[in-house]
């Protein structure tokens, strides 16, 4: 059963990060925090710092590249780096749930030569050319990711942890942002998820919805909760690399989003994962048993390999 905004807001905490987004410590927002990457892994975030301007910004840019004829997107269609456009149909989130009916558009930061990357989820950005595209995509990209810093080191204060702890190695981070289209349906059993249960791979998202909705947690009990749109927040939630890294203790709640019946739904999406060397061990962080220590950059690798048919393809487009 649905739920509504209110009850919404009482699953899933909102909590006001103005404190960390100025650079201050503050534990009463960092144990807030952690709190709720524990249950339910998922948090409503408001006073995130970044402007609306930036948002709409990017929003507008993305409506228009979906818009575009297939052709065009077609131009820059996804690379073997993960850059670009990838069609619907082309993303699997779990072996037992259909692909995904949404597209999506995926850029990172940018290196000019594939040649010198040091991991297959880096390599050259694939831009439409589309006035301003790049210029706005980057500015959302860079404010997310600042964002994303802000947070990780507000919860590893709340960890008794060096602030720092989670970002030792992020000169070079193999962070994602992308678009994701997801077109209404007309209600047939095949297109009910846009994308089907599942579970971020990577240490941390960052999402802004539209207020289209359909995003949907599964709570610690296994019942489905509605994650609306609550003007002025963005939702963060904890991916598989953070909840390995603290040996559990952090939740990597699985989610879905239900294809829109009224309209399409547009999200801008912010994965953030720190430098493909980084080690992930859940003894630095957690006690008792952990997961065998594993570099980020081997962890996506598999998991990327798992969900995206592209990747198990020879050619680069």
């Amino acid at each position: 059963m649905s739920l509504t905004s209110h009850q919404a807001q009482v699953a899933i905490p909102v909590v006001d990060v103005a404190a960390l987004v100025r650079g201050e410590v503050c534990r009463e927002t960092s144990n807030a925090l952690r709190e709720a990457s524990q249950d339910p892994g998922f948090i409503y975030i408001e006073n995130h710092g970044i402007d609306d301007t930036i948002i709409e910004a990017a929003r507008s840019s993305a409506v228009t590249f979906f818009a575009s004829p297939e052709g065009t997107k077609a131009k820059v269609q996804v690379s073997r780096h993960h850059r670009g456009w990838l069609r619907t149909g082309e993303a699997k989130m779990a072996d037992d749930v259909p692909a995904d009916r949404k597209e999506s558009f995926i850029w990172g930061r940018s290196i000019t030569d594939a040649a010198s990357s040091d991991h297959s989820l880096r390599g050259p950005n694939r831009w439409p050319e589309l006035v301003d595209f790049r210029r706005h995509a980057m500015a959302w990209f860079d404010s997310a990711e600042r964002l994303a810093i802000c947070l990780l080191r507000g919860i590893a204060t709340s960890l008794d942890l060096d602030p720092d702890f989670f970002l030792k190695h992020v000169d070079k981070p193999l962070s994602r942002a992308s678009y994701v289209h997801y077109v209404r349906h007309a209600g047939t059993d095949d297109a009910r998820f846009g994308v089907g249960p599942h579970t971020d791979f990577g240490v941390l998202t960052i999402l802004c919805q539209d207020d289209v909705g359909g995003l949907q947690i599964e709570g610690p009990g296994g019942q489905w909760l509605d994650a609306p749109p609550i003007a002025g927040t963005l939702i963060v939630n904890v991916g598989d690399l953070l909840a390995r890294w603290t040996n559990g203790a952090f939740r990597s709640a699985p989610h879905r989003v239900v294809s829109p019946s009224t309209g399409d739904r547009l999200s801008l999406v912010l994965a953030f994962d720190p430098n493909p060397e980084t080690v992930i061990d859940g003894r630095d962080v957690g006690t008792g048993s952990a997961a065998e220590p594993i570099t980020c950059g081997d962890y996506l690798e598999w998991r990327f390999a798992q969900a995206f048919a592209y990747r198990r393809e020879a050619d680069e487009p």
